[in-house]
């Protein structure tokens, strides 16, 4: 059997098919929760901010942790690609706050994306209470057999 090189095992991306590494987690939570008590208790001097209410849903961290996406989303309102370039403007803010409240040896540059998937979720149950998907769930739930299930 040939062995294949760590290259091989790489997305494009460089990431890891698996999935992220348990010390990835529990970084990006941690600078969740530090990002979400800044945003929570920081009253930021950049016009377009004051006042608004940001809300950090996920954080990804790359996996050699110079790289943090962080996946923001403002509570009842759907512009929050307004306010992504001031949240571009006060990352080295945000990235001084997690440098002195985490333990990091290098503290994650910090890329700001909208976080979309609520409206995906609201679109799949769009979708699934449509009349054409209902009928067909009841159609195939009604005695269909499998072959799977005969084995």
């Amino acid at each position: 059997m040939k062995k294949r090189s760590s290259f091989d095992l790489l997305t494009p991306a460089g990431e890891n098919p698996v999935g992220p590494s348990t010390r990835q987690l529990r970084v990006a939570e941690e600078v969740r929760h530090v990002l979400a008590d800044v945003f929570a208790r920081t009253e930021f001097r950049d016009p377009e901010l004051y006042g608004v209410t940001i809300t950090v849903t996920e954080v990804r961290v790359s996996p050699d942790f110079r790289h943090a996406t962080v996946f923001v989303t403002r509570l009842g309102r759907d512009d929050v690609e307004a306010v992504l370039p001031a949240l571009k403007r006060v990352a080295p803010f945000l990235r001084k706050r997690l440098a002195t409240a985490l333990r990091l040896r290098t503290v994650p540059e910090l890329h700001f994306q909208p976080d979309i998937s609520l409206e995906h979720a609201m679109e799949v149950e769009t979708i699934l209470r449509s009349p054409e998907v209902q009928r067909d769930l009841k159609a195939g739930g009604r005695g269909s057999s499998n072959s799977d299930d005969a084995e």
